[in-house]
């Protein structure tokens, strides 16, 4: 039985909201002093996103307050689906990291089953812009918690996703950027990896060697 592949979506396959942020403020002024906070990529201190980090504030509230704070920089009252379409439809800006591209176009090659675990596709984006990438609909299994209402690191979610893929959890390879959906992966008995948000790259190495690509190509 082949190992399959597990995947959250915004930050994982997609590129982050801090990265896109980073590249909305190039383009427009009035939101440069508001994105220069932006996680472990921007040059100032991010006081709300060490509190997600020390659990005081959620991911999803700590998007809000960014969606939130752009909005009042450029005048608008959004939704956060509003905020995050901009982000996600910057002119010119591919929305999927190249090298989780290269991962799933080789792991598809070689018959590995993938799924998407994400807490907040449909929340997020609605029916546009990540919704209607084609690699949804290449998707073997797709588990959004904001469709199923049970968000990542509760152990329920991960349950959904193993049903899913029909594969043991030791031969799942589970990829995320937040420490405790990787943290939830581990307890559930997965291969659970971290993708560093500075240096994203290297987890895709990772992957592969795992999911025995390279040996396989060779």
């Amino acid at each position: 039985m082949r190992r399959a592949l597990l995947l959250d979506l915004g930050g994982t396959v997609f590129r982050s909201g801090s990265e896109m942020m980073g590249i909305y403020g190039e383009l427009e002024p009035a939101v440069r002093s508001v994105v220069a906070r932006r996680g472990p990529l921007g040059p100032e201190p991010d006081e709300l996103w060490d509190a997600m980090l020390r659990e005081e504030i959620t991911e999803r509230e700590y998007w809000a307050r960014r969606s939130d704070e752009i909005g009042a920089a450029l005048g608008r009252d959004w939704t956060i689906q509003e905020f995050m379409h901009t982000l996600y439809t910057l002119p010119g800006e591919p929305m999927m990291r190249p090298e989780a591209a290269a991962l799933i176009s080789d792991a598809q090659a070689a018959g590995v089953r993938i799924g998407a675990l994400t807490n907040d596709l449909k929340a997020f984006h609605g029916d546009g812009s990540m919704s209607q990438d084609p690699f949804i609909g290449q998707l073997d299994v797709l588990v959004d918690g904001s469709v199923t209402g049970i968000l990542k690191p509760d152990p329920r979610a991960y349950e959904m996703a193993l049903e899913q893929l029909d594969r043991p959890p030791s031969e799942i390879v589970f990829v995320d950027d937040m420490p405790w959906n990787v943290a939830g992966a581990a307890k559930a008995g997965m291969i659970a990896l971290q993708l560093d948000l500075a240096r994203p790259e290297l987890v895709f190495d990772a992957v592969r060697e795992h999911l025995e690509l390279d040996r396989e190509a060779a």
